[in-house]
């Protein structure tokens, strides 16, 4: 019995290894970056941040956020409200963000899987231009009604350069 949990534990370990070094494989990022949720349990007070330095302004950039949830979160959605930050810790922009994680009706989940977890990379931002060149840090607050959330295993970030069609 003990062992059967063990060798699930360490399975699950080299999966998550695997899709962490598949996703961090994207060159064209600006920034990227993920916090782990402590045991599955995101707790409202829990405010992931990602902060990171817009060099060139003459460019729009996309943002996306990466989430990492379990086959065991209880919703299809998940709604977040994110924050971008100045230098000068000023809200430069927010909103309130529905993130789907899986198929409504059938509960099929989205994303990229492996195993009982599952990645998704959303436009949190599209063709953003950022206000000025420094840095910014990229606030996440869970909006859900339930505290803590159970089933998400890491909020993160990327911040890439826009391909605008010509």
């Amino acid at each position: 019995m003990f062992f059967t949990a063990y060798a699930r534990k360490i399975t699950q370990f080299v999966l998550l290894l695997a899709i962490t070094s598949l996703l961090s494989c994207d060159s064209n990022a600006v920034f990227k970056d993920h916090e782990d949720i402590d045991d599955g349990m995101w707790f409202v007070k829990n405010e992931p941040s990602f902060t990171f330095e817009i060099t060139d302004i003459s460019q729009p950039y996309n943002v996306y956020y990466l989430v990492r949830n379990s086959i065991s979160y209880p919703y299809y959605n998940l709604f977040v409200k994110r924050f971008l930050v100045n230098d000068k810790n000023k809200v430069v922009n927010e909103a309130l963000n529905e993130l789907i994680l899986m198929d409504e009706r059938t509960g099929k989940p989205m994303g990229d899987g492996l195993g009982d977890l599952f990645d998704h990379k959303i436009v949190a931002l599209k063709n953003y231009r950022f206000p000025k060149a420094g840095k910014y840090t990229f606030k996440v607050r869970q909006y859900m009604r339930q505290d803590p959330l159970p089933g998400i295993m890491s909020m993160g970030v990327s911040v890439e350069p826009a391909v605008v069609k010509q």
